[in-house]
């Protein structure tokens, strides 16, 4: 295992001292491209301002430290870097508009990153350089006000559209966040968003993309990793920057049914890579003391913590329009995996995302999937098709012999206590998802070939 530093630089001139461990591996991640800031962070400003949006320089500090976060998370490698093929040591070194408000809000940021990723972090502020302590320039305001009522996080998949349809029904007027990913993500952004421009022609709702990435050699010889725990911290960065630029205060919605955002482990498979934390209660309590540490007025929400997938399809805004637009969103967790066997990309129909995406539309389900009927044949446990499935069962088993469980096991991927008076509901949302996804396997043969 090596200990990781990660300093930021404004540039070739910006060359402020940083003491360096004897034990650690330091790293430079330079933030400028020519004269702008770069990793998608100047394009991201430049499209605020074409919304006659600009960001506080708080603002933009978030999206300088998830720069940060999202490189170190994209470019050192678990299996080399860890003594556990899991656990990273990183420290991030990330120039700031102020040191001092950011240093005071150090601890609940590792807290945050540390339960994200699995990872141990450590985060260092200075200030930024004397020529880039302003980064944005005011706006001219126009008469009319800015239309968005609020930032919602726009992902693509089928949560995200339902809540979008959800806001777009009741009136609301909302700026979708996106993160521009790989292609097939891409794509399936920009048919719902374009689905729901033609059905809500008169909203003046509207979008922000913003796509970062880091070149692979980032960090000398040290390879990529794929795990990508983290890119939940730059999709709430990216919400949090837009917000400042709105009147104060605000609501970040994050839309995720309550299974997903649980994501209670099914069985000791899921302990690693494959068990999210990206909208867990925890996770999002410590953004919002984040935001009241940092004076930011806002709260990130969850707006279906206590609905299964199913409950948010059922009991959309409006059923006709999301049965319309849902086959072209997109929930599969690896959608371009069916290229190697020459299957179809985009859903394989059988990772925990597509199963539980299949219960909620079971009755109205026009996706195309890599394995379209999994009744079929029996799916083989030792392969990626039968194992989420095979988990699945078995924790629905237990749940069915044991439904007082449901509440003890919502505390495995994490700490409840910010929420004591949830633990009922969560428990019960849990156990309605497993029952969702039973409906679904029921009658699905799994085993070892």
């Amino acid at each position: 295992m090596r200990r990781h530093v990660l300093i930021g630089r404004f540039g070739a001139d910006d060359k402020a001292a940083v003491p360096i461990a004897a034990d650690e591996v330091d790293s430079e991640l330079n933030l400028m491209l020519g004269k702008r800031l770069g990793h998608g962070i100047g394009h991201a400003l430049d499209d605020l301002k074409k919304l006659n949006l600009a960001p506080s320089e708080i603002g933009v500090d978030m999206l300088v430290v998830a720069a940060h976060v999202h490189a170190a998370d994209t470019r050192i490698s678990r299996n080399t870097e860890s003594q556990d093929a899991w656990t990273r040591e990183m420290r991030l070194v990330v120039p700031v508009s102020d040191p001092v408000r950011w240093t005071a809000s150090g601890d609940i940021l590792k807290r945050a990153l540390n339960f994200l990723t699995g990872d141990r972090w450590e985060i260092g502020f200075r200030a930024r350089p004397e020529d880039q302590e302003k980064l944005v320039l005011a706006v001219d305001h126009p008469l009319i006000p800015t239309p968005f009522d609020g930032v919602s996080l726009f992902s693509g998949g089928l949560d995200s559209l339902i809540g979008t349809i959800d806001s777009l029904s009741a009136g609301e007027t909302p700026l979708l966040v996106s993160h521009a990913g790989e292609g097939l993500v891409s794509k399936s952004q920009e048919r719902c968003y374009d689905a729901l421009k033609d059905k809500f022609d008169n909203s003046e709702f509207d979008r922000l993309r913003v796509w970062m990435s880091f070149e692979k050699g980032l960090i000398d010889d040290v390879e990529s990793e794929d795990t990508t725990r983290g890119r939940s911290f730059l999709f709430f960065s990216l919400g949090v920057a837009a917000e400042t630029a709105l009147p104060s205060p605000f609501t970040l919605k994050v839309p995720e049914n309550g299974l997903i955002a649980l994501n209670v482990p099914l069985d000791p498979l899921r302990l690693g890579a494959l068990s999210t934390r990206t909208t867990h209660p925890y996770y999002i309590k410590r953004w919002n003391e984040l935001l009241i540490s940092l004076g930011i007025n806002g709260s990130v929400v969850n707006p279906y913590w206590d609905k299964t997938k199913g409950e948010m399809a059922q009991e959309c805004a409006d059923t006709t329009l999301l049965r319309k637009i849902a086959p072209v969103s997109l929930s599969c967790s690896s959608p371009t995996k069916g290229r190697w066997d020459k299957k179809p990309q985009g859903h394989c129909g059988y990772c925990l995302p597509c199963i539980i995406r299949r219960a909620a539309l079971i009755d109205h389900d026009d996706t195309v999937y890599g394995i379209p009927d999994l009744k079929s044949q029996s799916l083989d446990t030792k392969k990626a098709e039968g194992q989420q499935i095979r988990s699945f069962q078995l924790a629905i088993e237990r749940i069915k012999r044991r439904p007082d469980l449901a509440r003890l096991l919502v505390h495995k991927p994490g700490p409840l206590n910010d929420h004591p008076s949830r633990i009922d509901a969560l428990g019960d949302v849990y156990r309605r998802g497993l029952e969702e996804v039973g409906v679904l396997l029921d009658g699905v043969e799994t085993g070892p070939e």
